[in-house]
């Protein structure tokens, strides 16, 4: 029996990464903050038949999520994929507001540095060894397209983060070639759960499966942004009504 962590488990995403995992018979631990949010996916995937336990963390407060990732392991098991997703609240955009390429600072850019490219960094090398030890594993990082495939200069200060992480990644996965360890990065060019078949979460979903059983692809682009992209601006799910 395989673990996944999701960290950045979400309502739409994680939750369908943790159903699309759980049906091939993996056992799926949920890390986000909000520990309502978690519960209810947790309680969706167990019905399915495997163990769903949540461990609520902040990903930028680095001790939390290290006692999350070790709670998760010792309730169950070794985690053998981790797929890293985090996404801003609106509240933290109004902490952290979103700035676009001639508006950014060094100011600007820190939390986003913290919550995308440490807060990665900690999650991976937390569970980085022991895949190495073991000879096997799959690590999936997520980040919207503009890491580096799509052109999004009203989101920059974000762009600098997730395209740091998309390198590291990238090289990643050039590093661990023949370890039986798998590294690979998904940028998402699409309004989750608004836009077309390509962007729905369980269309997704079934592509991180595909990436963790083919074990080959470096990154996979999911394209599925409208035209006027750069117009309309972020997803609903990041606007507070």
């Amino acid at each position: 029996m395989s673990t996944l962590a999701i960290v950045g488990a979400g309502p739409q995403l994680g939750r369908a990464i943790g159903r699309r995992f759980a049906a091939e018979g993996v056992d799926v631990a949920l890390i986000a903050r909000s520990r309502a949010t978690l519960r209810a996916v947790a309680d969706e995937l167990t019905d399915t038949g495997v163990r769903a336990e949540v461990f609520p963390a902040d990903v930028t407060d680095r001790p939390a999520l290290h006692a999350a990732l070790t709670a998760a392991e010792e309730r169950l098991g070794p985690i053998d994929i981790l797929e890293y997703s985090p996404a801003p609240s609106p509240a933290d955009l109004r902490r952290a507001p979103l700035v676009g390429a001639t508006e950014v600072t060094v100011e600007s850019i820190l939390a986003q540095l913290d919550l995308y490219l440490l807060g990665g960094v900690a999650a991976v090398q937390h569970v980085l060894p022991g895949m190495l030890e073991r000879g096997t594993g799959t690590i999936l990082v997520s980040s919207g397209a503009g890491s580096g495939p799509v052109i999004a200069p009203h989101v920059a200060n974000v762009q600098i983060a997730t395209g740091g992480m998309r390198n590291w990644i990238l090289n990643l996965h050039a590093a661990l070639s023949g370890s039986g360890v798998y590294a690979a990065h998904v940028a998402i060019a699409a309004y989750i759960g608004q836009g077309g078949h390509a962007s729905q979460p369980q269309t997704i979903a079934d592509a991180y499966w595909r990436l963790h059983t083919g074990r080959t692809e470096a990154e996979l682009v999911i394209q599925d942004l409208p035209d006027d992209y750069l117009d309309r601006g972020l997803a609903d799910k990041f606007v507070e009504p």
